[in-house]
């Protein structure tokens, strides 16, 4: 479905009609509800951010496009990865379109370009983003995230890395970008603690053509490498890492969106092996969750990931938000108490979120292997219910900076 940028979605019942017994009908109900989707439509994180939209879309139809009898608007825009531009987005969504709420932005430095606007605003916002700040030392009191930080889900993999799969030294790879940083840093820190080493740290830009000249510094000695990749950057460095010949001398273990099911479907068996760690794999066994996978597929032709994952989910946190205040939406204050108290089961598993606003949910680690002719990530491993802490007391997680390019610091690397 092609969404110009403003979309209407039709309801499939009147306001009237569609109250419980018992409950009062809000005196706005007569208003649509109406949601800010902010995504990416163009550049390499497009593939992703068509997803998102496809995801809540998909969930608000599957609801006749109505959420506690009031019918809902959808406003769709096109961030393109552009910090500048995703604040002017934000700013359209909320002072033309009177929008209720913001889901997304998908990217960290998105988020992180519009936060003083959320909060100067009071918008209720259910990000995508996994700027880890945004919900640790400057906690944003309008933002809840449904999907993870950054290292939220790394962390496990590092953990695993080096217990089952006993690796002593590993690279890091990552888009220089924030989610690249602290996605690689989160790793490191757990990969090292658990006894490893990192011995080699490379980043390439978000926009990168090529990566043949970050292929070529590769340390062979190293046990295996890990990807801190999102969109199609994570399928575009497989494959060029595949055709240099290295599958069979350096292992690639990924990052929660490095092959994300939206590529996925573009790969062969270069991709088969490969280890990765996310919140979410279009192969979890719950009936929410088979539910949407099977018509995701059918509309799509091809499984959810990360991308349509987050916006369905957020469809069904924000559903049982609007329904505890009786859809009383234009009560802002209300409505984002209700979204931090919200627990609720979604395609994900079962969500709740922390003090600071960030979920607490499960990680899988995942395995790409082949089933029914189509590549998919197979569940072998789950770490439930993990906060954004990991293991760590939060008072002294919060004490020490932020991960970053630099921390924590790179003490084991080799030539």
């Amino acid at each position: 479905m092609t969404l110009s940028r403003r979309t209407l979605v039709q309801g499939a019942a009147t306001a009237g009609l569609a109250s419980l017994v018992g409950t009062r009908v809000n005196a706005q109900s007569s208003e649509p509800i109406r949601i800010g989707l902010l995504t990416v439509k163009t550049g390499p994180l497009a593939s992703g951010g068509l997803d998102m939209e496809r995801g809540l879309l998909m969930y608000m139809k599957e609801r006749n496009n109505m959420i506690a009898g009031r019918k809902v608007e959808i406003f769709s825009a096109d961030t393109a990865s552009n910090p500048q531009q995703t604040r002017t987005k934000a700013q359209e969504l909320l002072e033309r379109d009177k929008v209720h709420c913001y889901i997304g932005p998908l990217a960290a430095f998105e988020a992180l370009a519009i936060q003083d606007y959320i909060a100067e605003k009071g918008v209720p916002t259910l990000s995508v983003a996994a700027a880890e700040d945004m919900t640790q030392r400057k906690p944003n009191p309008w933002f809840v995230r449904a999907t993870s930080t950054s290292s939220q889900c790394s962390s496990p993999l590092a953990d695993y890395c080096a217990k089952e799969l006993k690796y002593k030294k590993i690279i890091t790879i990552g888009s220089d970008t924030a989610y690249g940083h602290e996605m690689c840093a989160g790793f490191q820190r757990v990969f090292e603690e658990n006894g490893g080493k990192i011995v080699q740290k490379l980043w390439a830009p978000l926009t990168v053509p090529d990566y043949a000249t970050y292929i070529a510094q590769l340390n062979l000695k190293a046990d295996a490498i890990f990807s801190a990749f999102e969109g199609s950057n994570g399928f575009r460095f497989t494959r060029q890492f595949v055709e240099y010949g290295l599958k069979d001398k350096l292992p690639i273990v990924g990052g929660m969106t490095h092959l994300d099911e939206s590529v996925l479907r573009n790969m062969g068996d270069e991709a088969l092996g490969t280890i990765t760690s996310c919140w979410y794999s279009a192969e979890l066994d719950n009936p929410i969750n088979k539910q949407f996978a099977a018509n995701f597929r059918k509309e799509a032709g091809y499984d959810p990931g990360f991308y349509g994952a987050a916006t369905y989910a957020n469809g069904a946190i924000l559903e049982a938000a609007i329904k505890a205040i009786n859809g009383n939406v234009e009560d802002k204050n209300a409505l984002m108490k209700a979204l931090r108290a919200t627990k609720v089961e979604t395609c994900r598993g079962p969500v709740s979120f922390d003090e600071y606003g960030n979920v607490v949910g499960n990680v899988y680690i995942r395995k790409v292997v082949r089933k029914e002719g189509r590549l998919v990530n197979s569940v072998v491993k789950t770490y439930e219910n993990l906060s954004q802490f990991w293991t760590y007391n939060p008072k002294e997680f919060l004490a020490n900076p932020v991960y970053s390019r630099d921390y924590p610091p790179a003490k084991n690397l080799e030539n």
